[in-house]
């Protein structure tokens, strides 16, 4: 049975698997597109439409349209209604899924296990709702998998599984991963059997959206000057004035002017915008990707002239100011041999060939001769992880496990019962680099109980935090009275329980998704 790699963007979403040369393919959809659409309509008879066909809905009925899903994962909701009731992200995340199974299913047949790819500056508390967006899809996720990481595991294997790299020896690649809707840089060290990721920065609010948006307001203003009207308070005008700059930024990517389109209150108005312009109405945006992308450096105290390849990663790189400020940075041109929307699709499906494999030749079966299954996979965590701690008033991150570190790692710190008597003990867990709780993102909580009866005020508790090579995280306790060990399950900030994932899942299989 095939396992899918599957590529779940903000804007566009790509699906690969291996063919039976363990080559990566990327798989076309229902209209023989290589690129779905992120976006789902609903209407009130319980069939969803999800692709292009919802983006166009999008310009008509605007509020029975969910787009940009991805940057609400970890939220416990959608953030405005679709079709007139809320949603949860994972939920909407789940229909998508859903719908990219079932388009590569007319051509592999059926699918059961999947890898998704994520953000790499993506927090635990957003991992595990792609992986319950898995779950409520109906598939069994093998694994989540870093986007930059994929796209660099593709680079690897572009020629053939087990191949050399062009070039002698091992060779350090940074990764530009400029998504529709989020950023990530990535530092990889790769060579014949071995993929190890260096050093990980990103900006999970940050992609290509948020250059359409100033092209939106660039336009919205003027015609807000020459008419009086804001087209932005209206849902229908701004789908359209969106679609529109859109298409322009995608037209500036290849000419030197477009032109953006805004009708509203009888008023139409079409606003010239040259390349230049465009490039100085976004210049921070791409500062803020190349300070980020310094800083990947930096945190793996490397020069420039160590790095020998960057990777162009995500359809917002064919922006030509992407590739110069790289150049400008690095005094090297970005390698353009990928195909930037469909390479993370395809390391995904590679990194599930080399988890089967791998666990083939666990099992002693026949397919132990697979070259995958030799390839050694190492990551970093893109967050440290702590627990929060008192000290008087304060509440602070005690870090256990700095950023980029690398996986799987644990770290256990000795804690201490805050008064007689005490049976339980509560563990909140953290990601972040700042010193105060507050400031840090909170993954969820667990409970340390059954301790002994009559234990007396600064009683020790062994806390032992652990993250996984896919960046999920676990944490053990110790009560160091009796000796007894305890797996904690985190209770996660907004998380789904099993009867909700039950639910969600029942109401998903319900649609009728075209």
């Amino acid at each position: 049975m095939t396992i899918l790699g599957i590529d779940l963007g903000t804007t566009y979403c790509t699906v690969a698997h291996l063919d039976d040369r363990g080559r990566a393919v990327t798989l076309p959809n229902a209209d023989g597109e290589i690129l779905t659409p992120s976006a789902i309509y609903l209407n009130d008879t319980g069939d969803a439409v999800v692709g292009q066909p919802a983006m166009d809905l999008a310009l008509e009925e605007p509020d029975r349209v969910a787009t940009l899903v991805k940057r609400r994962m970890g939220y416990a909701e959608y953030g405005r209604t679709v079709a007139g009731r809320g949603f949860r992200p994972e939920t909407l995340a789940a229909v998508i899924l859903r719908k990219l199974v079932q388009d590569a299913e007319r051509h592999v047949g059926p699918v059961r296990e999947a890898v998704i790819t994520v953000p790499a500056y993506f927090d635990d508390t957003r991992r595990q709702a792609t992986i319950d967006a898995g779950r409520i899809a109906g598939l069994d996720v093998l694994d989540i998998l870093d986007e930059p990481s994929a796209a660099a595991l593709a680079y690897t294997f572009q020629i053939a599984p087990g191949a050399d790299l062009p070039g002698d020896g091992p060779r350090t690649v940074l990764v530009y991963d400029l998504g529709g809707g989020t950023f990530d840089v990535t530092l990889v060290k790769l060579g014949k059997k071995r993929f190890q990721v260096l050093g990980i920065e990103g900006d999970v609010r940050l992609g290509g959206k948020d250059w359409d948006d100033r092209l939106v307001n660039h336009v919205a203003e003027q015609f807000h000057q020459q008419f009086g009207q804001d087209p932005r308070h209206d849902p229908q005008t701004l789908a359209m004035l969106q679609a529109s700059a859109e298409r322009a930024k995608r037209t500036l990517s290849k000419v030197e002017q477009a032109s953006v389109t805004v009708a509203h209150g009888g008023q139409k108005m079409q606003v010239p915008v040259t390349r230049t312009e465009f490039e100085g109405l976004t210049r921070d945006l791409l500062l803020r990707t190349r300070l980020t992308t310094q800083q990947v450096l930096n945190s793996a105290s490397l020069s420039w002239d160590r790095v020998d390849k960057l990777l162009l990663v995500g359809g917002s790189t064919h922006m030509p100011m992407a590739a110069r400020m790289l150049e400008e940075l690095t005094g090297q041109a970005p390698d353009r041999s990928l195909a930037v929307s469909e390479v993370v699709a395809r390391g995904a499906a590679l990194h599930a060939g080399i988890v089967m494999a791998r666990r083939e030749r666990e099992q002693n079966l026949a397919a132990t001769a697979n070259p995958l299954g030799e390839v050694v996979e190492i990551s970093v965590n893109a967050h440290s992880l702590g627990v929060e701690v008192r000290k008087g008033e304060e509440r602070l991150n005690d870090r256990l496990i700095p950023k980029n570190t690398q996986l799987p790692a644990t770290a256990t710190r000795t804690y201490f019962t805050a008064k007689d008597g005490q049976t339980k003990v509560r563990v909140r867990v953290l990601q972040g680099e700042a010193h105060q709780a507050a400031a840090c993102i909170p993954v969820g909580e667990c409970w340390i109980e059954g301790l002994p009866e009559g234990l007396p005020k600064g009683a020790r508790v062994d806390v032992q935090c652990g993250v996984a090579a896919n960046g999920c995280i676990k944490v053990t306790a110790i009560d160091r009275t009796s000796g007894r060990r305890t797996q904690a399950e985190i209770h996660r900030q907004g998380g789904l329980s099993a009867a909700d994932l039950q639910h969600e899942s029942e109401w998903v299989r319900g649609l009728k998704i075209q």
